[in-house]
């Protein structure tokens, strides 16, 4: 997920370096070389360096190279997947995931960072993508660059000898068995797709991507065994799964090993009910450790003792309205709104101004207006709020929204919300 994305530290105009440039297929070594060492120097397993490889998309990636005509030395990097994003309604909009981004330690504070996101996104624009997103590894970077934090996720380290899980009707109806990974990927990633509308924030899966998910490298497994699956079947069906590794473990009293999982997805509650006992049950441990799961999950309200489970909260994905207006006309809004945007956007000028967002449960339209304002924000919280995750109400009590006219806020964080939280599951 978010393990390749980076910063410079710095803002300005790049002096010390020439301006961003489109990647070129035989560059790519050293152009990731220049993106792992900015990430401490330790590279990947092989196979996960040739699938990222293979998944980068050459075309929508830049580098700044200093030195022309004397070698020229990488020292920037940022990628661009196409993606399509489900929101709100369940629309999938065509989403440009930023990655890979990073600047060499020697060429901090030049403005590299600022030129690298300048070109994307422009190119964006220019690929009629109305959204850009990413997940950071340092959550003040982004900002300055117009992209909001959207969405949350959970983790948690749930003592399993002490806490018990009541499940819903039909749970016992759903079997489990066991499966090599890879042997069941087709059947997990129907799963996943049949998820994918229903969750704002959630990513179409581009062909190839789903082999990130059984990449099972012993360097990554942290004293734990090797990828482990179930499936869940229900009805002759199979409406579910889950990923998981278990760490083993001895003390005085006995065995405390611990469960920890990489992924879990059901089709309905009693499927994900069945996965999650599953998971508390499994032999001569006494942890269960989870990481990235949405904020709303129902496992929280089935559990006897949610103290014991240690819940965390922490950021996840970051939205970056492009084009506003053709952004805000893709979701839908679960209470009327009718509201005048100013929106301030000094990094993509095209944005700013006074935007009309009209709207309810069916559709919308956002279009350019001279009316008065009735909200004045920063494109920032803008998409902070844009799939429904965070609360316009809330921003404007951090004073991050200012409302002009009275009631106008509330109306409008009330259009925004979602009933079900965004959530991103898949890493890029």
């Amino acid at each position: 997920m978010g393990r390749f994305t980076g910063d410079d530290g710095g803002d300005g105009v790049t002096t010390a370096a020439a301006e961003p440039r489109a990647l070129r297929r035989e560059e790519w070594d050293t152009w990731y070389g220049t993106l792992i060492r900015a990430f401490g120097g330790i590279a990947g397993p092989a196979e996960e360096l040739a699938l990222f490889r293979e998944l980068t998309q050459v075309d929508r990636s830049i580098g700044v190279w200093e030195g022309a005509g004397t070698g020229e030395e990488c020292v920037g990097t940022a990628g661009a997947f196409a993606f399509r994003m489900t929101v709100p309604g369940g629309a999938q909009v065509p989403t440009a995931g930023v990655t890979m981004v990073s600047v060499a330690a020697t060429h901090r504070r030049r403005g590299v960072l600022t030129s690298m996101m300048r070109r994307q996104l422009d190119d964006v624009r220019s690929w009629g993508e109305p959204l850009a997103v990413l997940t950071a590894s340092e959550p003040a970077i982004y900002g300055r660059f117009g992209y909001g934090a959207a969405t949350f996720e959970l983790g948690a380290e749930i003592d399993t000898s002490r806490v018990r899980l009541s499940v819903p009707p039909g749970t016992d109806d759903v079997r489990l068995r066991y499966a090599a990974p890879a042997d069941v990927l087709d059947a997990c990633e129907a799963v996943y797709a049949r998820l994918v509308p229903a969750r704002p924030g959630m990513l179409a899966r581009r062909p190839g991507w789903e082999r990130l998910g059984v990449l099972d490298p012993e360097s990554r497994r942290d004293g734990a065994s090797p990828l482990q699956c179930v499936l869940a079947r229900r009805g002759g069906e199979v409406t579910g799964f889950a990923r998981f590794r278990v760490r083993p473990g001895w003390g005085p009293e006995g065995p405390r090993g611990t469960v920890v999982l990489d992924a879990l997805a059901g089709l309905d509650p009693a499927t994900e009910a069945a996965l999650w006992r599953f998971l508390y049950d499994i032999d001569l441990t006494s942890t269960l450790t989870v990481r990235g799961r949405p904020v709303d999950e129902a496992w929280q309200h089935q559990v006897s003792d949610v103290r014991r489970c240690r819940p965390a909260l922490r950021d996840a994905l970051y939205v970056r309205l492009v084009d506003v207006g053709a952004a805000l006309a893709a979701r839908t809004y679960q209470a009327p709104v009718d509201v005048v945007f100013e929106v301030e956007d000094a990094f993509c000028p095209w944005n700013a101004g006074r935007w009309r967002l009209s709207g309810d449960a069916k559709g919308a339209s956002c279009e350019r207006t001279a009316d008065a304002a009735d909200l004045v924000l920063s494109v920032r919280e803008l998409a902070a709020a844009y799939l429904g995750g965070v609360s316009l109400g809330s921003l404007g009590a951090a004073g991050r929204v200012r409302e002009v006219r009275s009631g106008a806020l509330a109306a409008a964080s009330v259009g925004f919300g979602s009933d079900v939280a965004p959530w991103l599951p898949h890493g890029f």
